[in-house]
């Protein structure tokens, strides 16, 4: 059977985040949508599905799938997996149907010929045809719901990788509170002394080439991925951080994306982070509105309610804050912005690109200053941006032209009305 995972046309639910990554790469405990889903179906996607100005990037990292394209499909048997079903839940249907999530695909398993669908309309327009039932399973209707999601997923991802025990250097002076066969430390990891790992609410994975400074105390469930730091943090219960992220501060409930930075102190809960963040000293979110009202945030023009009381900040890739910035509830930033506080939170929404200057969105220096400096940002990690990675920023750059637009002008006349 071949096994073919794909984003359907809601991809705008998870911004900022699937601005540059498909939806089934965002993580939701220790590992990826689609690694869930390959596990659940105990083998490796042959295909994904997803929009097309994303192929080019997608192709570059997951060199051995092919990308919208399932001609590999030719006359063999077919499971289609949304990659928002993508949780340790999942449940691989044994009989040949359409499972629909309202009016959006979420599984179809099929002997019919697909070899020649491209997209997610010619996949529904297929699986249209099909016996249909609904979508019984966990699914994901917005990027917060993945977000609050991953801490039962972290538990369930170390029952899975079934690993535990010792296999770095912890020093004899730091401690595991709680049980023992709750802790995975990888090789080549160190464990500085005065570090108190707490197992009393979920177990914690500290993987391969992690370093661990004095003063850290980490609750499960907790994953910390390859080669990240942490500086005398404090890694409340829930957090999935890394690969290579430098930590400080207070994280609780949180994804980290790999290569981002928070070295200093700062608060950030409930929250969602991208790749090649960098978080300024003392920059915070608030997760919890005073009132104990559900969150809300804006997006695609609207307001929306989270239906949850706990909900940070999402912020996209290669984002930058100064020292001293402050986040509302519910806030959302967009790819490649650079914020300066103001000394009170910022917007709940700064748009892809932006420049938070003088309490209004500006253009900056411009697109090109901000590549320029991603270049150098992920040079010091030994990490080149490729040809692939500079177009799709543009392109979402230029997506993303008109409601920038509309802001710095805004901003423009608040600025006119002041002096």
């Amino acid at each position: 059977m071949k096994l073919v995972i794909f984003e359907d046309d809601q991809f705008g639910r998870f911004l900022p985040l699937s601005w540059i990554r498909g939806v089934f790469e965002l993580k939701t405990g220790a590992v990826t949508l689609a690694e869930k889903i390959e596990r659940a179906c105990r083998q490796s996607a042959d295909a994904v599905l997803l929009r097309d100005y994303l192929a080019a990037t997608i192709c570059q990292r997951l060199s051995s799938i092919a990308v919208n394209d399932l001609s590999a499909c030719r006359g063999e048997e077919v499971l289609f997996v949304n990659a928002r079903v993508g949780s340790s839940q999942f449940k691989v249907p044994k009989n040949k149907v359409a499972a629909w999530q309202g009016e959006q695909l979420a599984v179809w398993r099929t002997t019919e010929d697909v070899s020649g669908i491209t997209d997610y309309p010619g996949l529904t327009a297929a699986a249209a045809k099909a016996k249909r039932t609904d979508f019984a399973g966990t699914w994901f209707d917005y990027i917060w719901d993945v977000m609050l999601n991953s801490p039962e997923e972290i538990s369930a991802d170390f029952e899975a990788a079934g690993k535990s025990g010792i296999e770095g250097k912890m020093h004899e002076s730091s401690v595991i509170f709680g049980d023992r066969k709750k802790v995975y430390i990888g090789k080549g990891a160190q464990i500085h002394p005065l570090v108190c790992i707490d197992t009393h609410e979920g177990p914690v994975t500290i993987e391969t080439g992690c370093e661990v400074h004095p003063y850290t105390r980490i609750e499960g469930p907790c994953y910390i991925g390859p080669n990240s730091v942490l500086l005398g943090a404090k890694i409340r219960e829930g957090c999935s951080i890394g690969p290579m992220c430098r930590i400080g501060g207070e994280v609780e409930e949180s994804i980290i994306h790999g290569y981002s930075n928070k070295y200093h102190d700062g608060f950030i809960g409930h929250a969602y982070v991208g790749e090649w963040v960098n978080l300024g000293a003392l920059t915070t979110n608030s997760d919890l509105k005073n009132d104990y009202s559900s969150v809300t945030v804006f997006m695609d023009g609207k307001t929306i309610d989270t239906g949850s009381t706990k909900a940070g900040s999402f912020i996209g890739d290669h984002v930058k804050t100064s020292i001293g910035t402050l986040f509302n509830t519910g806030t959302i930033i967009g790819t490649m912005a650079v914020l300066v506080a103001t000394g009170a939170p910022l917007p709940k929404y700064i748009p892809p690109f932006g420049w938070y200057l003088n309490g209004v969105v500006s253009k900056g220096f411009g697109l090109t200053k901000l590549i320029q400096t991603a270049r150098v940002a992920m040079s010091r990690r030994k990490v080149e941006m490729t040809d692939e990675d500079e177009v799709l920023l543009r392109h979402i750059h230029e997506l993303t032209t008109e409601e920038r637009t509309t802001l710095i002008r805004k901003g423009r006349r608040k600025l006119a009305m002041s002096r």
